[in-house]
């Protein structure tokens, strides 16, 4: 590959551990990582990227998604309910999907997050019908060129024995197993610098049993993968845990073995106190989602007191049918705006939130090659053009969530250019969404 010279960047936000920020400083990447930093590089035979009105910063990690939900954007009748109804909306469409479905929407929802800045993102794929595999969406993200960490969901439970889904979008609990060694043998790659890192995610509490939340746990840890799933996500989610499982939803994880470093949940807007202390003397990782949360009157999540107390906190955007949007610089704002709603206007700055939208999404996926602009790291790269509209008047252009562009002008990804003059550059995104919306139709026609 070769190399590229960022140069004369208006500032770089490193991330780095003293949160250095730089002016007029070049970056020059080489065989996917960052190779040196500093000022007047000579650029060689490099290419070369002018970036005198760019905040150079290092790219986004999404820690959840449903990246299927795509298909799925402001359907009637899920627009305003609760979670569970919600759902119950949701389920027999989501029935009617196949590998098409998956490997488009999962492109889809790449694209979007990319063009917001996003170069890692997560995903959380939990039913499987039509013939569906986890590698259709592995497959859409190799495409375009993102590093990815899919996990391989699953639901066990349904209506008949008392679950939320249809009984159609469940499968064995040896199957679900079955399954998770064959992605993870086949997929998953632990080296620094993976592009492709397989997790285990049963879906939630209320969709598969206690034998299999274990026996993830279990499969997880022998094969040195993570693991992850809803939690606490609204107070449906703990009435449910304290009338089947007669504890709170923190309690029930820490039994089961869903507690670690290695572990991360979703949501978590209704963890007490007890439960933070849990997480933060663990490490047990967060995904914050806040549109979602407010799209679904789920609630605020408490991060800042889950970040005062040591608890590793990420930005998910979480599925489209319930957000409906995938923009991940919005979620850092939508954070930063919450927490102040909450606990005052100087309880979260405009860099902190960036910093959770990075080096934190980074640390709660167990990434230390990604996440911070500092020589040795991967070339996961995001520069936002700082000479627009939303940035004009700015006394700080780097406070990015507070006046600053919603779309990124360049984004390297492992040293590869995916976005190009604010554009997708490796695949036919008008193409893909021309598929999108046919899909959709044809959805919609069915209801």
């Amino acid at each position: 590959m070769p190399e590229t010279l960022i140069r004369n960047a208006h500032t770089v936000l490193t991330m780095d551990d003293a949160r250095q920020e730089l002016t007029g400083a070049d970056i020059r990447i080489r065989d996917g990582a960052i190779a040196e930093i500093g000022e007047g590089l000579e650029p060689g035979g490099a290419t070369i990227v002018e970036a005198g009105r760019c905040v150079v910063t290092p790219g986004l990690v999404n820690t959840h998604h449903h990246l299927y939900q795509t298909l799925t954007r402001a359907v009637p009748g899920g627009q305003d309910a609760l979670l569970f109804g919600w759902l119950k909306t949701l389920y027999p469409i989501w029935a009617r999907f196949g590998p098409n479905e998956m490997f488009t929407s999962a492109q889809i929802g790449l694209a979007e997050l990319a063009l917001s800045g996003c170069t890692l993102s997560s995903d959380h794929l939990y039913l499987y019908p039509g013939g569906a595999r986890l590698e259709d969406t592995i497959h859409a993200a190799a495409e375009l060129g993102l590093r990815f960490h899919p996990t391989r969901g699953a639901m066990s439970i349904g209506e008949s024995q008392g679950g939320l889904p249809p009984d159609a979008l469940v499968e064995d609990e040896a199957a679900i197993l079955e399954d998770c060694i064959r992605v993870i043998d086949t997929f998953h790659d632990a080296a620094p610098g993976s592009m492709c890192r397989v997790g285990v995610a049963p879906c939630s509490p209320f969709s598969v049993s206690r034998e299999l939340m274990r026996d993830a746990a279990l499969l997880a840890r022998d094969k040195g993968v993570m693991l992850h799933t809803h939690l606490a996500e609204n107070d449906e989610d703990i009435a449910y845990s304290q009338a089947q499982f007669g504890c709170r939803p923190g309690q029930y994880a820490e039994e089961l073995g869903w507690t670690g470093a290695d572990v991360w949940h979703a949501h978590c807007v209704k963890l007490d106190g007890q439960e933070i202390d849990l997480f933060a003397r663990t490490k047990t990782g967060v995904a914050h989602c806040p549109c979602s949360n407010c799209r679904l009157g789920s609630g605020i999540a408490p991060v800042r007191r889950m970040r005062d107390a040591g608890v590793p906190v990420g930005l998910g955007v979480d599925g489209s049918a319930s957000n409906d949007a995938g923009s991940l610089i919005g979620e850092a704002r939508q954070t930063m705006l919450l927490q102040r709603v909450v606990n005052g206007a100087d309880a979260m700055s405009a860099r902190e939130a960036l910093w959770i939208a990075t080096r934190g999404g980074a640390e709660v996926l167990g990434r230390d090659d990604c996440g911070r602009i500092a020589v040795g790291q991967r070339a996961d790269l995001a520069l936002w053009d700082i000479g627009g509209i939303e940035s004009a008047g700015s006394w700080d252009p780097a406070a990015l969530v507070l006046a600053g562009p919603r779309k990124v002008a360049h984004l390297f990804v492992d040293g590869r250019e995916i976005v190009r003059d604010g554009r997708i550059c490796t695949i036919d995104l008008e193409k893909a969404i021309l598929r999108q919306n046919r899909l959709a139709q044809r959805l919609s026609d069915l209801v």
